[in-house]
């Protein structure tokens, strides 16, 4: 049986509500952070989250604007955007505070998390990582590669980059570009890539969604996330 509920948290300036599911009993058990794509923490993100907690994770679908916006508005969702793609230490700065939330959750095993996201938020998983924070996976989907206005720390977590390789926001050179940044700061890295697959392939209701694609990144997630928590 898995449980779920909305769940608040702060980073001393800013209230975020994401999404937790988990399954029951006391843990300790693995779990894994879910960063959302630009519009917001939706039902696809929070259905992610479940399927997870069915496999024995604690799943925290984090809020990375504040006060929980979500939207339907794709000017309205880019436009919110712009502020955490113009403040990239401030993004990390939210990610690294949803980790360490989630490190703090009851039933939590605080050695054992990863840390996935879609589009934008795959974008802010491997920020996560290049902060140097303490975890063991990011998993990056159809995520974005320019680098932030900071310097990139020595990686803790290994990094996986599930990508659609006609991805027209992450062209073949940006691929080149981040795999040259891990080879010189991950300690472990590999890139999963997806041919005649486009961007936000994972999403049964975007005009990109590959299923073929989407069912073999998830299988790909899973046994990553059973290989590193062991």
């Amino acid at each position: 049986m898995v449980q779920t509920r909305s769940h608040s948290y702060s980073d001393g300036t800013t209230e975020y509500i994401g999404y937790i599911a988990e399954p029951e009993g006391d843990g300790p058990r693995p779990a894994v952070l879910i960063a959302p794509a630009f519009m917001g923490l939706r039902d696809f993100e929070m259905e992610t989250a479940r399927r997870l907690a069915e496999l024995g994770y604690t799943a925290l679908a984090m809020d990375y604007y504040g006060g929980g916006f979500r939207t339907e508005d794709r000017a309205e969702a880019a436009q919110k955007m712009q502020e955490v793609n113009g403040n990239r230490r401030m993004l990390a700065d939210r990610m690294v505070c949803a980790l360490e939330e989630m490190r703090g959750l009851p039933g939590v095993d605080g050695d054992r998390l990863a840390a996935m996201g879609y589009c934008l938020g795959g974008k802010a998983v491997l920020d996560l990582a290049r902060t140097g924070a303490d975890f063991r996976v990011a998993l990056s989907l159809h995520g974005i590669f320019d680098k932030p206005n900071f310097a990139t720390e020595r990686m803790k977590a290994a990094v996986v980059l599930l990508h659609g390789w006609d991805d027209g926001l992450a062209k073949p050179p940006a691929v080149v570009e981040i795999a040259e940044e891990l080879t010189a700061h991950c300690p472990e890295w590999e890139i999963l890539g997806f041919g005649h697959t486009d961007h936000a392939f994972t999403n049964p209701a975007g005009a990109n969604h590959s299923e073929k694609a989407a069912r073999r990144s998830w299988r790909w997630l899973t046994w990553t996330l059973e290989e590193h928590f062991g």
